[in-house]
């Protein structure tokens, strides 16, 4: 039954690949001058680092990630680029995260929820912020069905940056935090939709859970046993292996590295004296970006290993 729905299709996807997210959220600064020079334009040069790093990726990814926010600063041109690259995921059967961070009033939401799981900027996941109130959800929770596409979101609950502490863990009169009380209405969400995919090992609905604080990990993972949580914070960000595996127990999830992967080509001693002499290639960058998957991948495995968890 876990593959009529999009976030069973990802638990199975883990299961099979690992629980490496592969984030494409591509700035064109993240590449050398050189690389960059080739193309007639940024956005022309990020798609072709897309496309070379979705293959060159895809047998240590779980998933691809994609941050729209990259493309949008690029305008026209950078829209165009963030839809083949979604077109270029689909193709390569590897499901995608489109990262919008949607939450607006109903009428708009629905807008959003139409535009992000259909047409041109369709995509399996998206990721939602419930900060304007569980109404904006509801749009998209409409998209669950196996009518609808089995679509899946992952919801705001706590978050990776230090910022997370102004709101997420502020307490409330009735006692815990602001994001126990996004938690509870992911918990909702899942036993109003659990008679449509019976037997599932996760929810429709995910959360996103970081990895850059040990404190409350296991905690969270034991409040949440079947939700399904994106883990971003890994990598460039500072969150340790061993926070992202006591994250990944019980119904699981998949841990998002970018600029990790995406700027790995900074830090290969491989490609060291290319990098000096100014000569790096696409070919050249999109190695190194295969080379830090597989380390990635390779790296959470082991932790996981050592805490325990399959």
């Amino acid at each position: 039954m876990n593959t009529l729905f999009a976030m069973g299709r990802l638990q199975e996807a883990v299961k099979v690949k690992g629980p490496l997210c592969t984030g494409i959220d591509t700035d064109s600064s993240y590449l050398p001058p050189e690389v960059l020079s080739q193309y007639d334009s940024p956005s022309q040069a990020v798609l072709a680092y897309n496309l070379g790093l979705i293959e060159a990726t895809a047998p240590y990814s779980a998933c691809f990630k994609v941050q729209i926010a990259y493309y949008e600063a690029m305008g026209l041109a950078g829209l165009d680029t963030y839809v083949k690259t979604l077109k270029a995921i689909k193709a390569s059967g590897v499901p995608v995260i489109a990262d919008i961070k949607r939450g607006d009033i109903a009428d708009t939401a629905k807008a959003y929820a139409k535009a992000h799981f259909t047409g041109d900027f369709e995509a399996d996941i998206i990721t939602l912020n419930p900060y304007m109130g569980f109404d904006t959800l509801a749009p998209f929770t409409e998209y669950i069905s196996p009518e609808k596409g089995g679509k899946g979101a992952f919801v705001l609950l706590r978050t990776s940056n230090p910022g997370m502490v102004d709101i997420e863990k502020q307490e409330l009169a009735k006692g815990g935090y602001v994001l126990d009380h996004v938690g509870s209405e992911l918990l909702s969400i899942a036993e109003k939709y659990a008679h449509l995919y019976p037997g599932a090992e996760c929810a429709p609905f995910g959360a996103v859970v970081g990895c850059t604080e040990e404190s409350d990990a296991r905690a969270l993972r034991d409040t949440y046993p079947n939700i399904f949580f994106l883990i971003p914070g890994y990598g460039a960000q500072g969150g340790a292996a061993r926070i992202a595996a006591t994250l990944l127990d019980k119904a699981g999830g998949v841990v998002n590295s970018s600029r990790g992967i995406l700027c790995a080509w900074k830090k290969d001693e491989n490609i060291a004296a290319k990098k000096e002499a100014g000569s790096l290639t696409l070919n050249d960058i999109v190695a190194s970006a295969e080379k830090a998957a597989k380390e990635g991948k390779a790296d959470l495995l082991n932790a996981a290993s050592l805490l325990g968890i399959k």
